[in-house]
């Protein structure tokens, strides 16, 4: 009876140490709350007890927690809509905070961090969005750390990974960037101008001391067009011969026309319509008279020499006719 006495009080020892144990985590931290009460003493890594139906344990995880923020949809300050996601790194640095100040701490850390995430957007320019992230990164950390203090949060960091834009911004900042770039390219290619034409100016001022260095760069112009396999045939022709010839030119008192033939250069104009005007006074169907010839008179016969009679071939034919 004894033995049985015994037995049953060792099963109930170990039911109920069995019930008592605890095993804490190393990224653990276990908060024990006696009927309800929260014990002043956080139960750290290892093997711990608590007493059976009076004690609750709750453990609380110490590890940094990355948690994503859902996309958000806003517009910006300049009137742009945009889709902005972001995560977030935060861990527990005080787990009785975390169990008795918020019902559940990640929840909360999450939805302020979207409310956040939100109102950043709503404060920010779209450049600022695209290329100055570091700064929003920060004021959008300190949103987020402000509350969460008091839950016994800590966030690390808080970081925007996407921006999202519509197609219409897209082609409008890609037709923006375009532009940039051609102005960019113009105004290089007119400084490449300007500092060629400063060189050739140069080279001009030196070519016009030595002209023999003008003969010697066309001798090498000629030399680079010949060396390529063309049809091409270049003459060399000074300019100094075309302005001797022109001054020649002025100077020739021959080269001026007389007035003689400029009057009558200048009066054939004016007779021309007076002797076309007959032919066209005429009718369409109407033949214009025959102008009847002069006739030819023979040539004088000098004293001494008798003239010849007409043979009478001759004559016939000009009965003939």
């Amino acid at each position: 009876m004894l033995i049985e006495i015994l037995a049953g009080v060792l099963a109930g020892g170990l039911v109920a140490f069995a019930a008592s144990a605890r095993v804490v985590q190393q990224y653990e931290r276990g908060v024990v709350l006696r009927l309800g009460r929260l014990r002043g003493r956080v139960r750290g890594p290892g093997f711990t007890t608590v007493i059976p139906f009076v004690d609750r344990i709750r453990k609380v995880n110490m590890q940094i927690v990355t948690m994503p923020i859902p996309a958000q949809e806003g517009i910006t300050r300049d009137n742009v809509t945009v889709r902005v996601d972001a995560v977030v790194y935060f861990k527990v640095v005080d787990p009785a905070d975390a169990v008795i100040r918020v019902e559940d701490y990640r929840f909360a850390v999450s939805q302020m961090a979207q409310t956040s995430l939100r109102s950043i957007i709503g404060k920010s320019d779209l450049d600022d969005l695209l290329s100055n992230r570091e700064k929003l990164n920060q004021g959008l950390e300190l949103m987020i750390e402000s509350p969460a203090v008091g839950w016994g949060v800590q966030v690390d960091r808080v970081e925007i990974k996407d921006v999202s834009l519509p197609e219409t911004m897209k082609r409008s900042m890609a037709r923006q960037s375009e532009a940039e770039r051609e102005r960019r390219a113009r105004i290089i290619n007119a400084d490449a101008e300007l500092q060629a034409s400063h060189k050739l100016s140069e080279a001009a001022a030196v070519m016009a001391e030595t002209p023999a260095a003008l003969q010697l760069r066309l001798l090498q112009t000629v030399v680079a067009v010949a060396a390529e396999k063309n049809s091409t045939l270049v003459l060399p022709f000074p300019v100094e011969l075309l302005r001797f010839l022109e001054r020649a030119a002025q100077n020739d008192p021959s080269s001026v026309p007389s007035s003689s033939s400029a009057s009558s250069s200048s009066s054939s104009p004016s007779s021309s319509p007076s002797a076309a005007a007959p032919s066209s006074a005429a009718g369409p169907h109407e033949v214009p008279p025959s102008v009847p010839k002069a006739p030819v008179e023979p040539p004088p016969v000098p004293p001494g020499i008798t003239s010849p009679e007409p043979s009478p071939q001759s004559k016939d034919g000009e009965l003939s006719d």
